[in-house]
């Protein structure tokens, strides 16, 4: 069988809100595009770009943010680092001069409007998230580039194999659950640690851990912003932020001043079930809220399931003994094992499955490293991550105006609670009694998503969007 190398860096990226599949997957998609032009040599002989989005990118593509995204990739800002807070200006700047930098280096015409075109009735049969380059040159040619948004940001070009990443060799290679329970059998090391072995294929293991510690300090940075900034959310919906309000009533006016002073205030409160289920919610809503208003945020493995991983690590971080390093590391290298699984035996993305293959996944990820960290063993750790999808099974993707606000910010919550729901069952459970395996579970989610209807999958189509009654104004 194919093995697809998926680092844990590839599961945990750092970008910008609101969407993995519809806003980081295409700003990175025009960053390839440009990267091809400069390959090719011919960035400067750029005379015109048109952008057409087709699809769920197409349908849901102005409320996720698709067109402004495409605009600073091929501008060739970096999700990673853009200063968000500068997004608005520089989008208004290119409507208002009508040109567009490619790269920051060359100028072309560019009227948003017109070269950004969505093609709402028509969709490619690889994936329903494409988009296509189509590109003038001064010599009369004219180039075409076709890439597809596959979910957590992955990109995948027209005509190439998905995971760009199939040659590197894993000394533990692993494409289903059962898998990785036989190399943590043969090994005895835990899920986290045949996750780090594996990690060194692509770097030093004191780089992955500086990685894993930076991606948790944009997550906590994430939640504390989240629970401190107030306002309603963009895009005409209207939904006002609940964060601020729910950490001001459960800090209960206790001084503190930064994140780390914030944290040990939160533990001054005692860890009684309502005030811990109180805060697990905050955390969550913290993050997607950030996240609905182009803040920077790590897809977990999606933007729209950005808030579950977070809410549940920082959980164990407060309420539990997680505050330290190793178990930060050990949480999310266990996490991004679980989600690779899922990617592999699946989808993450909720144009292909419905918000299943998002806070399904996240939730199962969550499960999941919650209950290695809580000294559950390997069965138990997959027993907790099958336990959280089965019960989110058929969860469709609905978002009301096409904006990752209702219901996916109040869904982060659920799938927090969920997540630690599961990892309680699963350590008080004996694994030789269980009845359903992950891999099963796996199987399951994939043949719903194929039987789910298209309009379920993140169109704006069905479900609660198609049910209530909303003007949004033109953008």
């Amino acid at each position: 069988m194919s093995h697809e190398s998926i680092s844990v860096f590839d599961m945990f990226k750092i970008g910008v809100g609101p969407s993995s599949s519809h806003t980081l997957g295409p700003w990175r998609a025009a960053g390839q595009c440009i990267a091809y032009l400069q390959q090719e040599g011919v960035l400067d002989q750029v005379r015109q770009v048109q952008i057409l989005l087709y699809g769920s990118l197409a349908k849901t593509g102005r409320g996720h943010g698709t067109d402004i995204a495409v605009q600073l990739g091929l501008s060739g800002d970096d999700p990673v680092t853009f200063d968000v807070d500068q997004i608005g200006s520089k989008i208004a700047t290119i409507r208002q001069e009508k040109k567009l930098w490619l790269n920051g280096t060359h100028a072309v015409d560019f009227v948003p409007d017109a070269d950004l075109r969505f093609l709402f009735s028509e969709s490619l049969p690889f994936h329903p998230n494409a988009l296509t380059f189509l590109v003038d040159l001064a010599d009369g040619r004219s180039l075409a580039r076709t890439y597809y948004s596959v979910g957590g940001g992955f990109v995948v070009m027209e005509g190439a194999e998905a995971g760009g990443k199939k040659m590197v060799s894993l000394p533990f290679p692993v494409n289903t659950a059962e898998d990785l329970l036989h190399w943590c059998r043969k090994t005895g090391f835990s899920v986290s640690e045949v996750v780090l072995e594996n990690e060194a294929a692509w770097r030093q293991e004191a780089e992955t851990r500086a990685g894993i510690l930076q991606v948790w300090k944009v997550m906590s940075e994430c939640i504390f912003r989240g629970c401190h900034a107030q306002g309603e959310l963009p895009g005409g919906l209207h939904v006002k932020r609940r964060g601020y309000d729910l950490n001001k009533r459960l800090i209960a006016g206790k001084a503190y001043s930064g994140y780390d002073s914030w944290v040990a205030t939160i533990r001054q409160g005692g860890n009684d079930f309502k005030y811990t289920l109180d805060w697990v919610s905050c955390f969550a809503l913290a993050v997607n809220e950030e996240n609905a208003s182009f803040g920077r945020v790590v897809t977990a493995p999606t933007n729209g399931a950005a808030g579950v991983i977070p809410a549940v690590l920082q959980y164990y971080i407060t309420f539990c003994d997680g505050n330290t390093p190793e178990r930060i590391i050990q949480f999310l290298l266990t996490a991004s094992e679980i989600g690779s699984i899922f990617k592999k035996g699946a989808t993450i993305s909720a144009a292909m499955g419905g918000c299943q293959a998002e806070i399904g996944v996240s939730s199962a990820m969550a499960a999941a490293a919650l209950t290695e960290c809580m000294g559950g063993s390997q069965r138990q750790v997959l027993m907790a991550a099958e336990i959280a999808m089965e019960h989110h099974l058929g969860l469709t993707c609905d978002p009301i105006g096409g904006l990752v606000q209702i219901p996916c910010i109040e869904r982060n919550t659920m799938g927090a609670i969920k997540a630690i729901t599961a990892c309680q069952l699963a350590l008080q459970s004996t694994p030789d009694f269980a009845k359903v395996s992950l891999d099963t579970v796996i199987k399951t989610m994939w043949e719903t998503a194929l039987d789910m209807n298209s309009k379920y999958k993140e169109t704006a189509d069905g479900g609660l969007a198609a049910n209530i009654p909303i003007s949004l104004p033109e953008c």
